[in-house]
């Protein structure tokens, strides 16, 4: 086939091509009906006319953490007027300014100028119409930790929850996003003190989880008999072992496209095989970007324990010749790495005190470098 033929050709596999993208929101949404429970009780005061309970939104990449609160604030504006739910991308909006004309946006429907205008006016009609109007106002902030640099986070934290002190009437509230648990240190004591969040944990989904949640994405985005049963389970698990659900999203939608490209009606091991060369884990590479340099260095030292049985106790004494640092900033990284799903920790009851605890890494070595 032809260049011409692989843009122009009329025929097509995808019934949905948008299925496939990042920032889809599946009519169908599994396994998270626990956690958006939590969240809608967070919310559940502002219907009443009261506060929203603040809550920090826990879980390693790609386990529905954005997904389940754009659906649950979507649910909450079509059922009620009392409450304004703002979702912001940290990531790209990264400015007090920037957070805040993205707030001014969703009360008003425009952006405010971005010049000749002092912010102080910004902020001033932002609350004077939440309180004029006495409506509620829930700013989910997603990637926060990105907030964190110069100590933007403490500013933009304070001005949201305390704009009570000055405007009457105001009530306000946050859902801070991220994958760092130790996040409730970042804050300062002025700011910890009125945030108070509730912690909500999104674990990683299970391998049974990531099958039904591709073959479901499949149905919607393919037509029927595309892609096989059995395709779908070996993307499973190849997103199952990097603990990324977006990985096999990504890989269903190149599947599809190479498909295309042959002309051919169906997926084939083939072209699963050269989407897996052609294809990276987006969010196991941002999870290492994000990580401290401390724990970086616990990885190397994974790393370079290669084939070998590395147990906690070895770990440590490595990670203090390397670091000085002492046995409970290690053990939280431990914690750490295994809730971001990099590391397993099972013990094997061969400790000379008793249990040991091994260490294994679930990504793969082509990860290691």
């Amino acid at each position: 086939m032809g260049i011409d033929d692989i843009l122009l050709h009329d025929e097509t596999i995808f019934r949905n091509m948008q299925a496939f993208d990042p920032d889809y929101i599946p009519e169908n949404f599994k396994y998270r009906d626990s956690q958006m429970e939590a969240l809608a009780v967070c919310i559940r005061p502002a219907l009443m006319n009261g506060r929203p309970i603040n809550a920090v939104v826990l879980g390693a990449c790609a386990t529905g953490k954005t997904t389940a609160i754009k659906k649950l604030f979507e649910m909450v504006e079509n059922s009620s007027e009392k409450v304004i739910c703002s979702y912001i991308n940290c990531q790209l909006h990264t400015t007090r300014f920037g957070i805040f004309s993205q707030i001014y946006y969703k009360i008003f429907g425009y952006y405010p100028p971005e010049t000749g205008v002092p912010f102080s006016r910004i902020y001033h009609d932002i609350m004077h119409k939440l309180s004029t109007e006495d409506k509620a106002l829930i700013v989910a902030l997603d990637d926060v930790n990105h907030l964190f640099h110069d100590r933007k986070a403490n500013r933009i934290f304070y001005d949201i929850l305390r704009a009570y002190e000055a405007f009457d009437n105001v009530r306000t509230g946050i859902f801070a996003v991220l994958s760092d648990i130790e996040f409730r240190y970042a804050l300062d004591k002025n700011v910890d003190s009125v945030f108070i969040p509730q912690e909500i944990i999104f674990q990683p989904y299970s391998y049974e989880e990531i099958y039904d949640i591709l073959k479901d994405r499949a149905r919607i985005g393919f037509y029927d008999g595309v892609i096989s049963d059995e395709l779908i389970d070996e993307i499973a698990i190849l997103a199952f072992e990097t603990g990324d659900l977006r990985y096999g999203i990504n890989l269903l939608r190149v599947c599809g496209n190479l498909a295309e490209a042959e002309a051919s009606p169906r997926i084939k091991k083939s072209h699963l095989e050269e989407a897996i060369k052609d294809t990276i884990s987006t969010s196991f590479n941002d999870t290492i970007k994000n990580l401290s340099k401390n724990e970086r260095e616990f990885l190397k030292i994974i790393i370079d324990a290669g084939s070998e049985n590395l147990t906690a106790g070895q770990a440590y004494k490595e990670f203090k010749r390397r670091t000085g640092l002492s046995y409970s900033s290690f053990n939280r990284i431990l914690e750490k790495l295994e809730f971001l799903r990099l590391i397993d920790t099972p013990f094997t009851g061969k400790g000379r005190r008793g249990n040991a605890r091994l260490i294994i890494p679930r990504f793969k070595k082509e990860l290691d470098k």
